[in-house]
């Protein structure tokens, strides 16, 4: 019951993990607002969720643009009366190769959209979250925001980044009852490996230009997106993850072990710096006051 009558608003949503956590979040009881940036994709998914008899207000959006955001949350604000939730999910795959091969254009492009439309996003909504009395966020990251994953670098770059931030945001917004969450699953079917096909909407001319580097068949991508996890399901996992509180919502504890990997890597480095002769003598000093203890 906590969900009923309260409204979020997805970005991304049209398709893909935004539209399967519409129908969630909907079935929840949640007043729904979609914002994607294809504006076809966005009537089709308005019409599926009003069949669904899932309250809901669908605004064209480019989640790089504040004043898109602005825009959305004023309608939301006209509609629903508050914003009680947030998911910023709106997100590119990059351009997968290896470190020399991508462009300043590629990096910008996906810093812009998973990441500089995140924060956009937190900006945006979060003051209108506080006014509601709290509620929550949904960041959604990845496998890659876990562990870095070679041959992806601007996507894992943007990916750590929007776990880390989530992490510091979610406590930074506990006092005022909001719940911050980095979802984080691994491979999902969605379009994601099909990016590139709404890259002019966000970086214009300069990205029409640019040739996509690889065919839908030739990518090393389609396979693993194609046979990764129903969207359906993941929305479910969320909403038992949101009951339970849980700061990292996961989805694919098949891979555990590598995470686990990578946190022995680390514990381990710390080891060997307490017996440095160096800074091993920092063992015992004071942790700073902005590391949450």
């Amino acid at each position: 019951m906590e969900f009923q009558n309260k409204t979020v608003i997805i970005s991304g949503g049209a398709e893909g993990i935004g539209f399967a956590l519409a129908k969630s979040l909907g079935r929840a009881g949640m007043n729904v607002v979609i914002g994607d940036i294809n504006a076809e994709a966005l009537r089709e998914a308005e019409q599926a969720l009003q069949s669904l008899s899932i309250p809901v207000l669908a605004v064209t959006m480019d989640v790089v643009n504040p004043d898109h955001w602005r825009i959305a949350i004023e309608h939301t604000v006209e509609k629903f009366g508050h914003v009680h939730a947030v998911v910023n999910n709106a997100g590119v795959g990059g351009k997968p190769g290896p470190v020399e091969s991508n462009t300043l254009s590629d990096w910008q492009w996906c810093i812009d959209v998973n990441l500089i439309g995140v924060v956009n996003g937190m900006q945006a909504a979060v003051p209108e979250i506080k006014r509601a009395g709290g509620g929550w966020i949904i960041n959604v990251g990845s496998m890659a925001g876990l562990i870095g994953v070679p041959f992806g670098g601007e996507y894992t770059a943007t990916k750590l980044a929007v776990v880390g931030l989530s992490e510091a945001w979610s406590v930074e917004l506990a006092p005022f009852g909001i719940h911050v969450a980095a979802l984080c699953p691994a491979f999902v079917s969605t379009k994601i490996h099909l990016s590139e096909r709404n890259r002019s909407l966000t970086q214009g001319q300069e990205a029409a230009s640019i040739p996509v580097s690889l065919p839908d068949s030739a990518n090393p991508m389609t396979q693993l997106v194609t046979n990764g996890i129903d969207p359906d399901l993941l929305g479910e996992r969320v909403i038992e993850a949101l009951i339970a509180k849980e700061t990292f919502i996961l989805t694919h504890p098949n891979y555990r072990a590598a995470i686990q990997r990578r946190f022995k890597t680390i514990d381990a480095a710390f080891e060997r710096a307490e017996h440095s002769p160096l800074v091993g003598h920092l063992k015992d000093a004071p942790v700073d006051q902005f590391i949450p203890q």
